[in-house]
């Protein structure tokens, strides 16, 4: 166990030595900071601190699964592209110990930019607009007329996000095991990620017409739809949602790990 979590820590360091990983952790507490500054001064009413934060967090959340998915596409491919994937594997720990500590260190990554950018965007909108919470404020401010207030709303905004994130990059870690170019392998999952909305809006128009539509990934990923209670598209359930997720969570794990176990290095 000791030895997993130093493989783990191994990857921690080669992430977070690198000047780019800085600026992905930055960059969107710099935008959510940028944006209260430039509401506060042009609005001419003042919005509310979770007004804001839901519209930021709507942007933001984004940005961080589109840098999250490019260092997930660049995991192994980049070990293949830069020669050093035989020095990797060549050490005493077993294939799949390897593959578990760098999914385990991009979780982890997506985890810290996650909370980073909740906790960036509480504090910057609490000094900016000044603090406003309770039930009354989640209906006045969020639109939402749930039994919850402000605080669970927004938390619960942010786990529902953070899952659909787990499954897009889970999905950008398994195109980086396909492919040994990092360039690829990036470019694909970015490719899915920025058109993936647009191609879920297009089967959503169809679903009516072919159910098998409602089984596939994309038409899933907003969970945070079920927030205000009202079921999906179709009539699909949270729960339906979730079971979706988790079964192609799961294949697109066992395709990695059956790929990378029997990969050829020495081409």
């Amino acid at each position: 166990m000791f030895d997993f979590w130093q493989l783990v820590r191994n990857e921690n360091m080669k992430l977070y030595r690198r000047i780019r990983t800085w600026i992905m952790l930055a960059f969107p507490v710099i935008g959510v900071l940028a944006v209260s500054l430039i509401a506060n001064s042009v609005s001419s009413g003042q919005p509310s601190m979770w007004t804001m934060m839901l519209y930021e967090s709507l942007v933001m959340l984004q940005l961080v699964t589109i840098f999250t998915v490019v260092v997930a596409a660049d995991s192994v491919a980049g070990e293949f592209s830069a020669g050093t994937i035989k020095l990797l594997l060549i050490r005493p720990w077993s294939r799949s110990k390897i593959l578990l500590s760098k999914y385990v260190s991009l979780l982890l990554f997506s985890l810290l930019s996650t909370v980073i950018l909740f906790a960036a965007a509480v504090v910057i909108n609490m000094i900016v607009f000044g603090y406003s919470g309770g039930q009354a404020s989640a209906i006045a401010d969020l639109g939402t007329n749930l039994n919850v207030g402000v605080w669970n709303y927004m938390l619960s905004y942010y786990a529902l996000q953070w899952i659909s994130m787990v499954v897009v990059i889970t999905l950008a870690f398994m195109l980086s095991t396909v492919f040994r170019s990092n360039g690829l392998a990036i470019g694909l999952s970015l490719f899915i990620v920025l058109m993936g909305s647009t191609i879920a809006t297009l089967l959503r128009a169809m679903m009516e017409r072919y159910e098998w539509i409602e089984y596939i990934f994309l038409v899933h990923l907003n969970l945070t739809g079920y927030l205000s209670g009202a079921p999906g598209d179709n009539g699909m359930t949270f729960g339906f949602s979730l079971g979706v997720l988790a079964v192609y969570y799961v294949l697109f794990l066992a395709v990695t790990w059956t790929l990378f176990r029997k990969r050829d290095v020495a081409a």
